[in-house]
């Protein structure tokens, strides 16, 4: 027997209760959600209702098993068994193989996953004579999934004025055709991909009024979990099963984040206007985190205009104060939050499990990981990869082994066909027998491939040759470029820039590649600045490269810091979050000041991540950080100045961005730009290419022919000095100087070497560095 007043409180009892009309329960973060969707299933359970009669839909199959479980806690094993709990494309499929006649399938139909899916579209692709470089498979399935989730068939897709422009505009006009043909091929084949399980649901619902009914009918109650995240299909086919209003709804309007993958707010801001009669639960007690940060994420959240409004309150501590600090630059803020991390965990024992970093892109990633290894730090990335392994680093860099050592099998095997041209498998199976039949490397075999026994046609030997005249040319380039210089060359001539930008979906993958080329500026940067190499060599970065990848093992089980994207925290909690990042134009992301709801969105998205915090949240800012291959100068987030003043704790808050370029003596700090992508436009996610030479403005020269280069060594004899005259002024021990990259410092020891003279900085956060004076870029500050 339940006992609702024992375990529920006024609010939570009410949304478990009422079931005599269309219901909207607004929870809150932190609200109780789940256990209130679990009590009523037990409920209707134990007052009449059949198992076979309730339809309870969500996300994810995890959290329809997990509410199972509950439930059989609650009430006994067994009960749930019949209950129509799963997810839409679940539930769907179930109805679709058991209707499947009606809509000229068979009950044993196949369901395509995306690879399927992909095949098909690549087969038709060349079946019409389309470049496979522009109409990609993942291109196009996306175009076609974003087309059935909004339930628009090929025909009336084709006659869409404003998508046929979209799609000539993206040089991808054919699209109408390849969706008509992937359709009219799955039905041959007797299958349906993911999308159809939601479209051939409508239609089957639409044009058999009999079958709705049966299964309207059937379900006397409905539960939808997060419906805040349904798209158009989901609230459709709802709306057909439910039209008498024996629903439930559950979701919160401010924690809608996902409309890049079709989600509609409007669906859970209109359910009232769509079901009559429509009763509103509000669940506002937050049983997660502390008062402080319930009150700090209602002041965010209050600034949007499209929203239910709801009243959270905590009854839990008050809690620290958010913390906001900024740092010099993206280096300097990964340095700072491992300190935090170290000290919470050695001085207040908060376990590593128990921490999180949160960052709006992945790319972010990279400093934060390089920060906690060299803290020894452990740390997991959370449904992603880390940087140094995502596959389009891991691509870029195998390039650039190949330049140092053409004999690395793995790095050949790796790039030999990407991106794509024409060097099969079936290829590569002959030179890599050729090799071992040799005792030779498959660089020497692809070099002599018929002396060595590769049977290889004509065409295939050109397109080997091409290959190999590709990677001689890299060697040739890197003998007189920067290393930053050769690998926008490599990026840029490969053909990876091309294959990036000619795919829709692969801006965060642009962006990772932009990171790569920052951190090997940074890499060239530092030695310059710190032991007056003129120029890094490649084959340094690659072997600091591999220090790094060299740590990232299998997780072992053992206490790891959390490192995700914001996107991906959703549904999680933590003691605490460092939120990193918070600047304009990276969160909010300059793509969401297009339009009011776009930002809305940027906002709520920040509440989410706000919400995860259980005990404490820190949020930091870049005034310097680099974005799309340069530094840019960095304003703090707008998001920071809609914080509740009293929320913050005031002496972490740093007001106002620095606007300092900081230069050193030759001029080239912060000058170049390292990315080949070109600029993106403040108010569309569009990426313009770069067109002409690539720019030579790099942090480093050019590197003479002769290799690498250091500084000549003067003859004057170094000694200990306590001031020296600078390009920026007189230098002496004692004095504070703020670094572009390391901050805020204290000169501890002046050496006096000529030309080569160098200043050891004790850096706040950063702890000691030595720098070349005519090299080093610093101001002065007292």
């Amino acid at each position: 027997m339940l006992e609702l007043e024992k375990e529920l409180n006024a609010s939570q009892i009410k949304a478990v209760t009422l079931t005599d009309a269309p219901l909207l329960v607004i929870a809150g973060a932190g609200s109780g959600k789940t256990r209130v969707l679990t009590y009523k299933v037990a409920y209707l359970l134990e007052n009449g209702y059949k198992p076979w009669e309730i339809l309870s839909l969500t996300f994810t199959n995890k959290a329809a098993r997990e509410m199972n479980r509950r439930i059989e806690q609650l009430i006994g094993e067994g009960r749930t068994r019949h209950i129509w709990s799963g997810t839409f494309h679940s539930i769907f499929a179930r109805i679709l193989r058991q209707e499947a006649a009606n809509i000229g399938y068979s009950p044993n139909f196949t369901i395509y996953d995306t690879t399927d899916s992909q095949s098909v579209i690549r087969r038709i692709v060349k079946e019409m004579g389309l470049d496979d470089k522009t109409y990609k498979p993942a291109r196009i399935l996306s175009c076609i999934s974003e087309a059935k989730s909004r339930l628009v068939l090929p025909d009336a897709y084709a006659a869409d004025t404003a998508i046929m422009r979209r799609n000539a505009a993206r040089n991808i006009s054919e699209t109408h055709r390849i969706y008509k043909r992937y359709n009219e091929l799955l039905q041959q084949s007797d299958a349906m991909d993911f999308d159809d399980l939601l479209l051939m649901t409508f239609l089957l619902f639409r044009d058999h009024d009999d079958i709705r009914r049966k299964y309207a009918d059937r379900f006397r109650y409905i539960l939808v979990d997060e419906y805040q995240d349904t798209n158009y299909a989901q609230h459709r086919i709802v709306m057909q099963l439910a039209p008498g209003g024996c629903i439930c709804v559950v979701g919160d309007d401010a924690q809608s984040i996902y409309s890049f993958r079709g989600a509609n707010i409007g669906n859970i801001l209109s359910f009232s206007d769509q079901f009559k009669d429509t009763k509103i639960v509000k669940l506002e007690r937050n049983y997660r985190s502390t008062k402080n940060i319930v009150r700090a994420a209602n002041s965010i959240i209050a600034h949007n205009k499209r929203q239910i409004h709801k009243d959270v309150f905590s009854e839990e501590a008050e809690g620290e104060k958010i913390k906001v600090i900024s740092a010099y630059s993206d280096k300097e803020e990964a340095i700072i939050v491992s300190k935090f991390i170290g000290n919470y965990h050695l001085r207040d024992h908060t376990e590593l499990n128990d921490i999180a970093i949160l960052y709006r892109t992945n790319a972010q990633s990279r400093a934060i990981e390089e920060a906690l290894r060299d803290k020894n730090i452990p740390y997991r990335i959370y449904s992603g990869l880390s940087f140094y392994q995502r596959k389009e680093i891991k691509d870029v860099i195998a390039y650039l082994r190949l330049i140092i050592n053409p004999h690395d099998d793995e790095a050949l095997r790796r790039v030999i066909n990407y991106p794509a041209r024409g060097i099969g498998s079936t290829t590569l199976g002959k030179l890599q027998q050729a090799a071992s039949d040799n005792g030779c490397s498959l660089w020497e075999a692809c070099q002599h491939p018929t002396e060595m026994g590769a049977d290889l046609n004509k065409g295939t030997l050109g397109k080997l040759g091409i290959f190999l005249q590709l990677i001689d040319d890299f060697r040739e380039k890197e003998k007189t470029l920067d290393i930053v210089e050769a690998t926008k060359y490599v990026v840029t001539t490969s053909g990876i820039q091309n294959d990036l930008l000619t795919d829709d979906d692969s801006e965060s993958k642009r962006q990772n590649v932009d990171e790569l080329l920052a951190s090997i500026a940074h890499f060239a940067e530092e030695r310059r600045e710190m032991s007056g190499e003129e120029s890094a060599s490649l084959s340094q970065y690659l072997t600091e490269v591999s220090l790094l990848t060299d740590t990232d093992k299998t997780d072992d089980g053992s206490p790891k810091v959390t490192l995700m994207t914001v996107h991906a925290a959703k549904g999680l909690e933590y003691d605490t979050i460092f939120i990193t990042g918070m600047e304009e134009g990276l969160f909010p992301s300059e793509s969401h000041f297009a339009s009011s709801a776009e930002l809305e969105e940027e906002r709520r998205l920040f509440y989410v991540a706000v919400t995860r915090a259980k005990k404490r949240c820190i949020l930091t800012w870049c005034k310097n950080r680099f974005r799309y291959g340069k530094t840019e100068i960095c304003d703090p987030s707008p998001f920071l100045d809609e914080i509740d003043a009293s929320c913050l704790d005031k002496s972490s808050k740093t007001e106002g961005a620095g606007k300092n370029v900081f230069m050193n003596s030759t001029g080239s700090y912060g000058t170049g730009s390292f990315s080949i992508f070109g600029t993106r436009s403040s108010k569309s996610n569009n990426w313009h290419r770069a067109t002409g030479s690539s720019s030579s403005g790099g942090t480093v020269p050019p590197r003479s022919t002769t290799g690498l280069q250091r500084l000549r060594k003067s003859d004057d004899t170094a000694r200990n000095v306590d001031s020296i005259s600078t390009p920026n002024g007189i230098v002496s021990v004692g004095q504070r100087i703020e670094h572009g990259r390391f901050g805020e410092g204290r000169v501890k020891t002046i050496e006096e070497e000529g030309s080569n003279s160098k200043i050891t900085v004790v850096f706040d956060n950063v702890g000691e560095k030595k720098l070349l004076i005519k090299y080093a870029a610093f101001r002065i500050i007292g």
